[in-house]
Formats: structure tokens, C-alpha cells, sequence
């Protein structure tokens, strides 16, 4: 019966979106308060249901229920219980239940906080309710999870061993959060194109969602880099795999359109380019869906490879981008311009980032189509290092003066020496590296300047707000919300400017007892055996690693087999010292014993994920700053305090 009870559940949760895009809609439309009460009610009820679905179908997992075809096709008996709850999502038809419950989490949330007053809102649950509509006929049409398998095998498939890890059991419901997240700023932006508005106060009601969305696409596109980087064993963070590219597109322009909300709330500027960004980075996200789902391309982490599934999402893209550009275009004399700002401001400042951040952000876009339309032409790294990188160079240049100037006028003069500090810090890192590092890079020497120019500026700039660095702890949380963020970008390019340019490889065969030198290491193979997983039995090989002729640590990377699903995977040891990682990954094992070892010293290879775990806390920061104040302001209301939080 559980297949059933999630099949019902996913029936009334159509039935109730229904019910919430009618009243959402139609009750302002009336100034009919009844219709937009029941709109908000209507989309607690579609958590509820979508809730118990999901829970039906983890439930089928947990329990090995085989009858249901997808719980057949993707799990065993013999998986850990981690991997039965994360092959949950781990596939088309469960990844999509999850779509459809985060997306109504932020229903939920909308109908719960009424951000924007009743109206505003009750018309963006109307717009999250067609949304819901089209997701829940896409499931139940073409992607049912809870299909039944007559008759019921004995043992299922199992799952895709390289989606057997940890990492998978966060990386994706973290990259939902923030992929659908964006469905809650677009919902507000087509609300207040209903209302012929334009002013900070949709802003204001779908900045905490758009923050949200950020955080959690920083924290998931970096749980997906660390999970590529220690499981798929080849050394690296990042392939520019489309589907990489699909959860990358939509955070450069969220990052876009978080500045130009910053921009619209202060000082009234951008307000068109906020509506347009915020429809922008709605339809990247589903790109992104189109891209993972449609059969388009081939990647570890492509669920489906359904033509007709991929028409059906086209086809939601095609009109989730049509009519709110077609809405615009009506609305756009009745909007209010945007205010004016000089040359030199704040305003400047985000406007230079809005272009590169977008021109970026069809880059690869472009990079990631363009393949799929002349299958004779590949785009690989070259190209996105080039284009993208070149970009990230000018962003980073521009990015610490932002928070320095003013808003509407500001002084240049004033923001250099704010930041002289931060240049000359800069310039000591440039010379630093080049003293240590060898051979040396004019692209790893700009990154690590420009990282450290990033991270000095920031500091600065907290310091000119306290007045001295002695000070710099007696700031509010809220003042370091945006230092984190620029920080933690800039321990990220320092990351990436060790682990690609400086990195030092090793390819050797060993035999037990032989050794082999890299980056001040020896590798010293000691011997094999053979242990017996949970679902896999694997070849573990025991490396020493030895410094100045003393073992530093022992490593045992593994070659593991599923049965089940007759895969090898390798299982990759690193060995982290918090400044470089030493990389062990083995091949295959040769007729003489030996076993092809490949080894890497990636310097400042954990600046890379330290990074956006810093600059993810500034979103957190953001994020608490608006809760509180809206709390506030709400807790305030009833007595009068109205404006007593700014």
C-alpha cells in the first residue's frame, strides 16, 4: 500500500495547487481576502501531501519494497541504510519528489511569513502554484516514482557505486534548495509585475529567499566538487561537466541578482534589471533541470535519458520565461525608473558586477550548448578557463571597492586609501609566491594577488567600519555578511590557483617494498589485501608515506567491485595537512604483483571548499539578518513600532 499512499498523496497535492494558483491569483484580482486565505492554506496542505510522498518512497527504500519499479532499478538489500535514503533521490523519479517538496517547503514558508503584505504574497503563491501544477503533471505523466514492478524480483539493481558516498547524501537536496529556491524570488517578481510595481518592497519580501538559494547552491556546488575530487580519483574539482555548468549558471546569477536587489532596496536603482535577473535566475535553474533530465547529454550524475521527459520541462522553460518577459513588456510604462547615481558609487560598483556576472553566465551556457547543437565541435576547459576565468579576474578586481563607495555619490579617492593596505598585501603574496613556488605562472600569480586582494579588502573594509582593526569584533553579525563572502571567494582562488598550477604528479608501478619520491615524500608500497564490504569487495593497498626518512602517516587506497551493479570504482586516500593534500588513487594491479600508483601533491587544494564554506556562513549571516529584522518589525507592529527596525 505504499506505493498507493504516495500515488494519493501526489494526486491531492495536484489537487491543492490547483486550489492554491485559483485563490493566489484570482483573490487579489477580487480584493477577495477569503480566496487569498485559502491559497495560503491550500499551499501548507501541498507540503503536507508532498511531504508524505516523499516519505512513502523513502519508506519503499528503507524497506527494499522491489514491487515499486524505481526502488527495483536503483537499490539492494545489501546497500547501507545511507545509501537506501540517499538513492532516494539518487534517480529521475525520486531526484524530481524532491524537487516537489523543497518547492513547496518554500510555499510553505511564503503562506507562513506573508512577506510583502497579503496581496504581494498571496499572488506569488499563486504564481509557486502553477509552478507545482506543472512539476506535479510532469511526475505523475512521465516520471511516476511509485510505478509497480509485476512480478516483484527478488533482488533490485543497486545503485551507480560512484553515487555510493556521503557526499551524495547532501549535494543534491543542498543544490534543490538552491536551484528551486529561486522559483520563491521569480514567483515575488511576477507578483509585483501583476501589481505594475516595482518598488523595494518585493524586494524586500524576496531577498530572504534569494539569500536562501544562494547559500545553499554555494554549499552544494562545493559538497559536488569535494565528492568529484575524492571519488572519481582523478585529481581534480572541477571538469566543466555540463552538468556541473547547469548547477554553476544559476548561482552566477543569483550572485548577480542579490546585488542588484542590494541596489534596488538602499537606493532605488536597477529596479527593472532586479525583475529581469530574478525571472533570469529562475529559468537557468530549470536549464539546469533541462540539461540533467532531458537525455541531452551523458554524465555520472544525469538521471534520465527520456526524450520525451526533456520536451515536457522545455516546454515549462519555454513558458516560465515567455510570459513573465511578455508580462514585463506590458507592464514596462507603468513601471517607475530606477534612481540615479553618479559615476563613481556603490551603484557603479554593482552595475560592473551585474555585466560580468551575466556575460558570464551565457558564456557558459553557450560552452555547454554549443556541443549539443554540432556534435563535430567539443568545448572543453581551455575555452571556460579562458572566457570565464578572464572574467572572474575583472570581477575580483572591482569587487572590494564595492562596499568601500558610497551609495548614489562616492569618493574614489576615499576608497583607494581604504584599500591601500589590501594592495600592498596583495603585492606581498604576488612576490611571496614567487620566492616559493617554482616554476612560476602568470595566471597562478594573479590568482593568488587577486585572492589575497580580495581577503585583505574585506578586512579593510570592516575595519574602516569600526574604525580600527581593534575594533572590528564590536561590529554587528550583519556587518560581516558581505566580508565574508567576498573573503571566502578569495580563499577559493587561492585554492584553485595551488591545485592547477602548482600541483606535482606522480605515475609509477610499485611492488611491495619499492618507493618513489614527489613533492619532499616518499611513497613506500608495504602490501596488499583483500577486504570485504558492505556491498563491494575491494584490493586495499598500504602506502607509507615518509619525510626526512620518517613515516608521516599510512594511506590505503582501495580498487572496489559491486557485484550487483559490476562496477570497479577507486576509492581515493588523501592525506591533508590543512595546506596541501597528498593524493593516492591506484590503477590497476599488474602480473607481477606491482600495482600502477598515481600520486599528487595539490597545494592549498582545502582553500578550495574552506572558501565557500566561508562564504556560505556570510549568506547565513545575511540570511539571520533579515529573519531577525522581520521579526522584528512584525513583533513590532501591534504596538506602534513601526520603522523601529531599519
Amino acid at each position: 500500500m505504499t506505493g498507493e499512499l504516495g500515488q494519493l498523496a501526489l494526486c491531492l497535492a495536484l489537487a491543492l495547487s490547483l486550489a492554491q494558483s485559483f485563490g493566489g491569483l484570482w483573490g487579489p484580482l477580487k480584493n477577495d481576502y477569503r480566496l487569498m486565505a485559502m491559497s495560503r492554506g491550500a499551499a501548507l496542505g501541498v507540503f503536507v501531501f508532498s511531504a508524505l510522498a516523499f516519505g512513502a518512497l523513502t519508506f519503499a527504500y528503507v524497506t527494499s519494497d522491489f514491487s515499486v519499479l524505481a526502488v527495483a532499478q536503483n537499490s539492494h538489500t545489501a546497500k547501507p541504510l545511507i545509501y537506501k535514503i540517499s538513492g532516494v533521490w539518487g534517480n529521475h523519479e525520486g531526484s524530481m519528489l524532491l524537487w516537489l517538496l523543497i518547492l513547496s517547503l518554500y510555499s510553505a514558508a511564503i503562506a507562513t511569513f506573508k512577506a510583502g503584505g497579503e496581496r504581494l504574497s498571496a499572488q506569488a503563491l499563486g504564481v509557486q502554484g502553477l509552478i507545482a501544477i506543472s512539476f506535479l503533471l510532469f511526475v505523475l505523466l512521465t516520471s511516476n516514482p511509485f510505478e509497480r514492478l509485476f512480478p516483484q524480483p527478488f533482488e533490485g539493481e543497486g545503485l551507480n557505486p560512484l553515487l555510493q558516498d556521503p557526499g551524495l547524501a547532501f549535494h543534491p537536496p543542498l543544490l534543490y534548495l538552491g536551484y528551486v529556491g529561486m522559483s520563491a524570488t521569480f514567483a515575488y517578481a511576477v507578483a509585483a509585475l501583476l501589481e505594475a510595481r516595482n518598488d523595494a518592497a518585493w524586494v524586500r519580501a524576496a531577498r530572504p529567499y534569494a539569500l536562501t538559494a544562494w547559500t545553499a547552491l554555494t554549499l552544494g556546488i562545493a559538497a559536488g566538487s569535494w565528492w568529484a575530487y575524492y571519488t572519481l580519483g582523478w585529481g581534480g574539482f572541477w571538469f566543466w561537466d555540463p552538468v556541473e555548468n547547469a548547477s554553476l549558471m544559476p548561482w552566477i546569477v543569483a550572485t548577480a541578482l542579490l546585488h542588484s536587489m542590494m541596489a534596488t532596496e538602499r537606493s532605488g536603482a536597477f529596479k527593472s534589471w532586479t525583475l529581469l535577473l530574478s525571472i533570469a535566475a529562475f529559468s537557468f535553474s530549470l536549464i539546469g533541470t533541462f540539461l540533467v533530465r532531458s537525455g541531452v547529454i551523458t554524465s555520472v550524475h544525469a538521471f534520465a535519458s527520456d526524450p520525451a521527459r526533456g520536451v515536457f520541462i522545455l516546454l515549462i522553460l519555454f513558458v516560465s520565461v515567455a510570459v513573465p518577459l511578455t508580462l514585463f513588456a506590458w507592464r514596462a510604462p507603468k513601471l517607475s525608473p530606477g534612481a540615479a547615481f553618479e559615476t563613481l558609487s556603490r551603484e557603479t560598483g554593482i552595475l560592473i558586477n551585474n555585466l560580468v556576472l551575466t556575460v558570464a553566465a551565457v558564456a557558459v551556457l553557450i560552452g555547454t550548448l554549443f556541443p549539443l547543437l554540432n556534435r563535430t565541435i567539443s568545448v572543453g576547459a581551455p575555452y571556460y578557463n579562458t572566457v570565464v576565468l578572464s572574467f572572474a579576474a575583472i570581477l575580483a578586481i572591482v569587487v572590494p571597492f564595492g562596499p568601500i563607495l558610497a551609495w548614489r555619490r562616492g569618493n574614489l579617492g576615499a576608497a583607494l586609501y581604504t584599500l591601500r593596505f589590501a594592495a600592498a598585501a596583495a603585492a606581498v603574496a604576488v612576490v611571496a609566491t614567487i620566492a616559493i613556488a617554482s616554476p612560476g605562472s602568470a595566471r597562478g600569480l594573479l590568482a593568488v594577488g587577486l585572492g589575497v586582494w580580495l581577503i585583505a579588502g574585506s578586512i579593510s573594509d570592516l575595519a574602516r567600519r569600526a574604525g580600527s582593526l581593534r575594533r572590528i569584533g564590536l561590529l554587528p553579525l550583519g556587518a560581516f555578511s558581505v566580508a565574508l563572502a567576498h573573503g571566502g571567494l578569495g580563499v577559493t582562488a587561492i585554492g584553485v590557483a595551488g591545485t592547477t598550477v602548482w600541483k606535482s604528479e606522480l605515475i609509477r608501478i610499485l611492488k611491495p617494498g619499492e618507493s618513489a619520491a614527489l613533492g619532499g615524500y616518499m611513497l613506500r608500497l608495504d602490501g596488499t589485501e583483500q577486504v570485504q564490504g558492505p556491498n563491494y569487495v575491494a584490493d586495499r593497498v598500504s602506502i607509507s608515506l615518509l619525510k626526512d626518512g620518517k613515516v608521516v602517516t599510512v594511506v590505503y587506497p582501495e580498487k572496489r567491485s559491486f557485484p550487483t551493479e559490476k562496477m570497479v570504482t577507486t576509492d581515493a586516500s588523501i592525506r591533508s595537512n590543512g595546506l596541501e593534500d597528498m593524493y593516492i588513487t591506484l590503477g590497476d594491479k599488474r602480473e607481477d604483483g606491482g600495482w600502477a600508483v598515481t600520486a599528487y601533491v595539490n597545494p592549498m587544494a582545502p582553500f578550495i571548499w574552506l572558501g565557500a564554506v566561508i562564504a556560505a556562513l556570510g549568506g547565513m549571516l545575511g540570511l539571520a539578518v533579515k529573519i531577525r529584522r522581520a521579526l522584528g518589525a512584525r513583533a513590532g507592529a501591534p504596538a506602534g513600532a513601526k520603522g523601529a527596525v531599519t
